[in-house]
């Protein structure tokens, strides 16, 4: 949590505004860490809320006006509590204005408010700088107006705000993560249940994120057919095995083995990426139980050849940083991280090691394109608060 980041946008606030915030709440941005396409498939993940977040600090209003304004830009959308509607010209409100009316389905919110937020997640990286904002705001807003939201409850709130305001069909994961994150640990998400447990890590590892600020072409259709192909595959197996299948969480390896070479091959491929990366996350949070650091990482190596093979949402860009990564060393463990077709990889480190790390990784990187891939460190750290 960046205290200058706080300062900075109380000193907005009162500039802009003319009067002080008085709810002020914070909420990280998250890494994906393992288990790549099986939140939708009703899997686990591991993932971690980061030392990267925002905040949103606020103040009644008056009357049913809300003033809203991006620290950053310093940009204002004002807009009225009888209609939160989506806009189109200043689309980062929405995000805000979708979690608004979240609360709004809950309780009667009797006045508007003064707003502001700012923070310092990368953009573009894939740390989910959206939902960071998501989890501050409905943390802040609740508390403005007396309202008591459970976690899970506000995740989903968050998740709507994704749906119906900013047009992106999320999952649940970046919200549960930025809500349940602790320091030096990994969230362990189950996606049918949406329970959140959290796994040490350790205090002396932590993650490097390798953007490569690439994002290729139809990404959008390649992340529809890898749900369909999915959703084909769960119906063929609820139709040859004895149990009952709704999803591919229903399906276990030794099953996907008897049945693979039965199957379309696309179909079986992006079958066995997600199965076997539910089996993987099982696998890590039994490693962690035992620090097991180098057994974790060689995880993310089968991770990310299981995206490169079988889900094929990997691309060169990313390939070239996990396959240096591979000659290192001190770099234990690296993979794709996310929806893939470009963003990020992340690393998995030793803190002593991380900038010797970043660096080889970033030559590499240049050796191959031109120019190296821009990398940062990141700790696991606590879940979102109001402060």
């Amino acid at each position: 949590m960046n205290v200058t980041v706080l300062n900075q946008l109380k000193s907005k606030f009162r500039a802009h505004f003319g009067v002080d915030p008085v709810v002020v709440a914070y909420a990280p941005g998250r890494v994906e860490v393992l288990g790549n396409h099986t939140d939708y498939n009703e899997g686990f993940v591991l993932s971690a809320a980061i030392n990267h977040g925002t905040f949103f600090v606020c103040a009644p209003a008056p009357d049913a006006a809300c003033r809203l304004v991006a620290g950053d830009i310093g940009e204002e959308c004002a807009f009225s509590l009888s209609d939160v509607s989506a806009t189109k010209k200043m689309s980062w409100a929405n995000y805000v204005k979708g979690v608004l009316a979240g609360l709004q389905a809950r309780a009667t919110v009797g006045h508007g408010f003064l707003g502001m937020f700012l923070g310092d997640v990368p953009l573009g990286a894939g740390l989910s700088s959206s939902a960071a904002l998501e989890m501050c705001t409905g943390l802040a807003l609740a508390k403005l107006y007396k309202m008591t939201v459970p976690p899970l409850d506000l995740a989903k709130i968050g998740q709507a705000a994704e749906h119906h305001y900013a047009g992106v069909k999320c999952g649940l994961m970046d919200q549960i993560s930025s809500l349940y994150g602790r320091e030096n640990s990994l969230v362990m998400s189950d996606f049918r249940s949406l329970e959140a447990k959290t796994v040490p890590l350790g205090p002396d590892a932590c993650f490097l994120i390798c953007n490569t600020a690439v994002k290729h072409a139809l990404v959008e259709s390649e992340y529809n057919e890898r749900r369909e192909r999915c959703e084909q595959a769960a119906r063929y197996f609820a139709s040859v095995l004895k149990h009952p299948v709704s999803h591919l969480r229903d399906v276990s390896w030794d099953e996907l083995e008897q049945y693979r070479d039965r199957m379309d091959p696309v179909v079986a491929q992006r079958a066995t990426h997600v199965i076997g990366e539910n089996t993987r996350v099982l696998q890590g949070r039994e490693l962690l139980k035992y620090h097991d650091l180098e057994a974790f990482g060689e995880l993310m190596y089968l991770s990310h050849e299981s995206s490169r093979l079988q889900f094929e949402n990997s691309c060169p860009e990313l390939d070239v940083i996990v396959d240096a990564a591979r000659r290192l060393p001190e770099a234990l463990g690296a993979r794709l991280s996310g929806g893939g077709f470009g963003g990020s990889v992340v690393v998995l480190v030793r803190i002593g090691d991380a900038r010797h790390v970043a660096k080889e990784l970033a030559d590499a990187y240049n050796d191959i394109f031109g120019h190296p891939c821009t990398t940062m460190v990141i700790k696991p750290s606590a879940g979102a608060k109001t402060l």
